[in-house]
């Protein structure tokens, strides 16, 4: 009886995985109104009862996508980034693993939560709050790494963590907005990894390392 127990129980969870994956692409492209529980069994070949056993309304597919994406970006763009040791190294880390994550094509749309940030900005609710809560999360990652970074004297004092937080994230998102719009893979992600170099370049301190100037745009 267990074996058949742990059986079904593995089955949903391929299920669940599938459906999510399904979910992530096409939030990615369309947003999450883009998503419904009768369009994922479809595209699937499963029954649409199977797909509301597992997340019931469409408000709480939503919730779970975003959750998912939230593993993949901390997979691909925050996880290695941790490793480094924390100042101006980690910081370039975050922003060339998020410019890679967006040009690979992580998910099919470019940056999951560019897409469906805007769908959501002024519609409060618990999707919104998930939304917030990523924003966040990101936005502190590369404050705090910027912040260590001027501790640890590697940035000038004048260096503002938050501003030069907000700066280079918006050089990202418009990188992945251009590369969308203008089906261009390189262009875009070169000129942000130069114009975040050259905002590095204006506020590191003399000895301390320029890990960006070892890395070729596009490489």
């Amino acid at each position: 009886m267990s074996t058949r127990t742990d059986g079904r129980v593995q089955r949903g969870d391929q299920t669940r995985r599938t459906v999510l994956a399904s979910a992530l692409d096409i939030a990615s492209v369309e947003g999450l109104d883009g998503l419904s529980l009768g369009r994922l069994a479809k595209e699937l070949d499963v029954s649409k009862s199977g797909v509301f056993a597992h997340f019931g309304s469409k408000e709480e597919l939503q919730l779970a996508t975003i959750r998912a994406a939230r593993r993949v970006f901390v997979e691909h763009v925050v996880r290695e980034a941790m490793t480094v040791r924390p100042g101006i190294g980690r910081l370039w880390r975050l922003c060339a693993n998020w410019i890679e994550y967006s040009r690979a094509r992580v998910f099919t749309g470019g940056c999951f939560f560019y897409t469906v940030n805007a769908e959501f900005e002024s519609r409060p609710g618990r999707v919104r709050d998930a939304l917030v809560e990523a924003h966040q999360e990101w936005r502190q990652a590369l404050t705090q790494a910027a912040r260590d970074a001027r501790q640890l004297g590697e940035l000038s004092d004048t260096a503002d963590p938050a501003l030069l937080a907000f700066e280079v994230r918006a050089f990202m998102e418009y990188a992945n907005a251009v590369s969308l719009l203008e089906d261009d893979l390189a262009t875009p992600y070169d000129m942000a990894h130069s114009a975040i170099s050259a905002r590095l370049d204006a506020l590191v301190t003399g000895d301390a390392p320029r890990p960006w100037a070892e890395a070729e745009p596009g490489a």
